[in-house]
């Protein structure tokens, strides 16, 4: 490697260090966003101009492909459907680890220890690197694609639950790390050929298997641990190819999704190492029992009329609010109310949508000022002093019986107390459970009304009556 070309690479790590410092926080998220962009840039043409690089037109090729699939699927992608694109992005990460593990495995020159009698260390090295990449990536690619299909509606977001599912996970782990010391120590031959194919198809396996066993109401956790899974997996083939850019990236990334979903981990009352085992959050447990009580509708004129008769007001987004595009509407109405002295903020819960920090960016997309955006820790204690709460499309994260409920299966999870503001009002198009498929017994309190209909529609008549009944 050219003494330019370390220097492009050690540039770009420095942009993409400065590109996660600027992501955590939504003042200078954008202007993370261009450091993350101009570092990917300079990684590409310092590669491409690379002296190892001689084939040019494959290059363009491949680029072109790349660049004819991913430009219109950018610009056409919905904020709704960005958790299930990151999910496929993944799989794509752990599909090239796969590939380039085994194209390294495959190459001459790891061909050629098979005539000696034994490998010499760096032999062993390299084999234990081509080993790890294609198990990581592996796991990565069928991980990520059961999470694109839960995310989609193709898979149940229902835990699968397969009896002795941990001791399949032991076993499976078991027998690849078995199966690493005899394929580290050995030269290339049919047997560890076969090693390594075996090993393939069982972390294929794992990672599927680690991933249907976990329930929707945890899959922006899952969706930000298969971004660290990626991340270790781009670390790992950095090491097979004696890149110094894929080892520093890769860490970069493995270890900010380890941390985000350590974080969220911590949010959600849930293990860390549980995560990484998969089937966390849930233990199958059903919540198919009848809930007591009446529902309680609400029309938008009664709404407003409570809303501008209260000093404070405390909205909660959810994916519901995604899925209607009613944030700029959201956004109308709290800058009114703001106007007649109403006291408006914003309620996010750690995994609110399908990924973390999915709310936060809707809001920013609409403008909300970032001051009245507070975290679930920040204002849960001041729902029992809040006139009025409105829940907008969310169901899972303001469900009482994570609290009350031991045997419900979002048990002990965090849940934003809304029930104990004076009055609630949901938003929801239908009386449909959530995304983790539990009946939410807040929509039969005393304190909480329904009103039907797309969120969207809905907040804009209301904001049509708060303006009437204020004029």
């Amino acid at each position: 490697m050219t003494p330019i070309i370390s220097m492009a690479y050690l540039f770009a790590a420095v942009m993409f260090i400065l590109a996660l410092s600027g992501l955590s926080k939504h003042e200078t998220a954008p202007r993370g966003v261009i450091y993350g962009m101009a570092g990917m840039a300079i990684a590409i043409l310092a590669t491409i101009f690379s002296p190892d690089v001689t084939n040019y037109l494959a290059i363009a090729i491949a680029m072109a492909i790349g660049a004819a699939i991913g430009i219109p699927l950018a610009k056409k992608v919905e904020m709704t459907e960005m958790p299930q694109l990151i999910a496929l992005l993944h799989s794509f990460v752990g599909l090239a680890a796969v590939i380039i593990g085994w194209n390294g495995y495959l190459a001459a020159e790891n061909q050629a220890y098979a005539l000696q009698a034994s490998l010499p260390g760096d032999a062993i090295i390299h084999n234990v690197e081509i080993y790890l990449g294609i198990f990581i990536g592996a796991v990565t690619l069928t991980g990520s694609l059961a999470a694109y299909g839960k995310l989609t509606g193709k898979l149940s977001s229902k835990p699968l639950m397969l009896p002795g599912r941990h001791m399949i996970n032991l076993a499976i782990i078991v027998v690849s790390v078995i199966m690493m010391l005899f394929f580290a120590a050995t030269a290339y031959s049919t047997g560890n050929t076969l090693m390594l194919a075996i090993m393939t198809i069982l972390a294929l396996i794992i990672g599927v298997h680690m991933v249907v066993a976990i329930g929707g109401a945890d899959m922006p956790v899952v969706i930000s641990m298969l971004n660290s899974y990626s991340g270790w997996a781009a670390a790992a083939t950095g090491f097979m190819l004696g890149n110094d850019l894929l080892i520093t990236v890769g860490a970069l990334v493995g270890s900010s999704g380890a941390i985000l979903s350590y974080i969220m981990c911590r949010a959600m009352n849930r293990s860390f190492i549980s995560v990484i085992l998969g089937g966390f959050g849930t233990d199958g447990s059903s919540t198919d029992e009848a809930i007591e009580g009446e529902i309680s509708p609400i029309e938008t004129d009664e709404l407003a009329s409570e809303i501008l008769e209260s000093q404070s007001l405390i909205i909660v987004p959810g994916f519901g609010m995604a899925v209607a595009h009613a944030q700029q509407t959201v956004c109308e109405m709290t800058n009114f109310l703001r106007t007649r002295g109403v006291e408006v903020r914003f309620a996010i819960h750690p995994v609110a949508g399908r990924l973390p920090g999915h709310m936060n960016v809707l809001l920013a997309e609409a403008n909300v000022p970032y001051d009245i955006v507070e975290e679930m820790d920040e204002i849960n204690d001041d729902f029992p002093s809040t006139d009025v709460v409105m829940v907008i499309g969310a169901n899972d994260i303001v469900n009482p019986d994570a609290l009350e409920k031991p045997d419900s299966p979002i048990a002990g999870m965090p849940v934003l107390e809304v029930w104990k503001a004076r009055t609630t009002v949901v938003l929801k198009r239908s009386m449909a459970t959530g995304y983790s498929g539990v009946e939410n017994p807040l929509f039969y309190k005393d304190n909480t009304r329904m009103l039907f209909g797309d969120a969207k529609d809905s907040i804009s008549k209301l904001l049509t009556a708060l303006q009437n009944q204020a004029n």
